[in-house]
């Protein structure tokens, strides 16, 4: 079968993030014989006429699109995504008779509902790469799904995970647009975070994938494709199990080095650790305290405290790692109280970057979810396609914004709202510079940037 697998993504922030998940399932598709292509929306320049001529090209049997968000998640300036995909559905059926399957991870938090608002014939709800193998074996013999939402099927095993099937074509447009290539390490989380829906997608178990196959992937990005920057893409990097050193020792056994960032959470990093992964190119850290006090820390699940996240960036800072920090204001337990000291917080961190968000995105079948149900937030029953956020009953929307805005104004480092930077990062990326881009704001930094030709 000719199976066309499309990118719907059309997030630039905070760089452009290549899409990895619809690789593996490429990997997965072409290993089982069928004949696979990759496209992106933002490849095209989010051009329907465009995406429709290449679809039109390739004649394919079966459309899979990836729906990595349903939206921004940015109460201060809202952006829904499910229309792009509607409209990428239309495309595909104007001009072609392809069975369109939905997947990816914003789809299988809200599978029917989006379902029924795009359009598409069918979707895979969790995993795709046997799901959708499965669907194109059947499919060769003309046979359908009864159902139209598939799945979830059970989780694969660590080793199992493969390698992403990464398209140099699509790739190159990623490197040229932050030089940013994407790879997992493993699936899984075991954090009980109030908001979070990674262990609904992953499970609550970390299935590890092979360190060799990962350094072999982290080679061949880097001698094969040119890229010059990794991030991980694990919902955290430095996990409790210590999975992480697995890779961090195996790239020291290849003596493989490379500029790399990911998610880190507070807590188990010490020097030695931190010069160990710097030997291997750790150069940017992405830390997700998410509150920025212990009163909201501990009602948003976290396992830590506020001494943890200085802690933290201390030892990051210590060694030179590009550090950001993001928070979320108005979650459970937030008062005006809680704000004035999340703000002091904040504001005590030192050589780092602070992204600030107001308001959390509820998820369906989280506990924040089951939260905002006896609050009255939400309705029983909503689904939530439409974005619906939490704010705290303990403290006023209007005066939260007031607050955040004049204790953060002027402060460079301080982004409040979380996407005052993204057009120039964008610049800069188009520029031809390379990496997060973000460090730029680091007081007192003077850093070298690279550049790609």
């Amino acid at each position: 079968m000719k199976v066309l697998l499309i990118s719907a993504n059309v997030t630039l922030a905070p760089y452009p993030i290549y899409p990895i998940g619809l690789s593996m399932v490429s990997a997965a598709l072409a290993d089982a014989g069928h004949d696979v292509l990759q496209a992106d929306f933002l490849f095209h320049d989010t051009s329907l006429e465009a995406l429709g001529e290449e679809i039109r090209g390739y004649d394919p049997d079966i459309v899979g699109i990836s729906v990595r968000n349903i939206d921004n998640v940015n109460l201060m300036n809202e952006k829904y995504y499910i229309e792009n995909v509607k409209n990428i559905v239309s495309t595909v059926h104007q001009v072609s008779t392809a069975k369109v399957v939905l997947g990816g991870a914003g789809f299988s938090l809200i599978p029917r509902l989006i379902l029924d608002e795009t359009g598409a014939d069918y979707g895979v709800v969790g995993e795709g790469e046997q799901l959708m193998v499965e669907f194109a074996d059947n499919a060769a013999r003309g046979i359908y799904p009864d159902d139209p939402l598939i799945g979830p099927a059970p989780r694969i095993h660590g080793k199992e995970i493969g390698s992403a099937l990464y398209d140099e074509r699509l790739l190159q447009f990623y490197l040229h647009s932050g030089s940013i290539a994407s790879i997992q390490t493993k699936r899984g989380c075991s954090y009980k975070c109030v908001y979070c829906s990674y262990p609904l997608l992953e499970g609550a178990q970390l299935r590890k994938r092979d360190p060799k196959e990962v350094v072999d992937d982290i080679r061949k990005l880097r001698d094969r494709y040119n890229s010059n920057y990794i991030f991980f893409v694990d919902s955290v990097f430095n996990d409790d199990e210590g999975a992480y050193l697995e890779v961090v020792d195996e790239m020291l056994r290849q003596e493989i080095s490379i500029p790399w960032t990911a998610f880190i959470k507070p807590g188990g990093l010490t020097d030695d650790i931190v010069l160990k992964m710097k030997n291997t190119g750790f150069a940017a850290a992405e830390v997700g305290a998410d509150a920025a006090c212990d009163t909201t820390l501990t009602k948003m699940g976290k396992n830590f405290l506020f001494r943890d996240v200085v802690e933290c960036n201390d030892i990051l800072t210590r060694h030179g790692i590009a550090t950001s920090h993001f928070f979320m204001f108005g979650g459970p337990g937030e008062t005006e109280e809680t704000v004035r000291e999340g703000i002091a917080n904040i504001l005590s961190l030192k050589k780092c970057v602070a992204f600030i968000f107001m308001g959390i995105r509820i998820l369906p079948d989280t506990p924040l979810a089951r939260l905002a149900e006896r609050e009255n937030i939400v309705a029983p029953g909503d689904g939530m396609l439409k974005p619906v956020y939490y704010i705290s009953p303990g403290v006023d929307k209007a005066w939260m914004e007031k607050t955040l805005t004049e204790a953060f104004e002027g402060v460079r480092h301080c982004l409040f709202p979380p996407d005052t930077m993204d057009n120039s990062l964008q610049i800069l990326h188009k520029l031809g510079y390379t990496g997060p881009m973000w460090d730029l704001l680091l007081p007192g930094a003077k850093r070298e940037r690279n550049r790609h030709a």
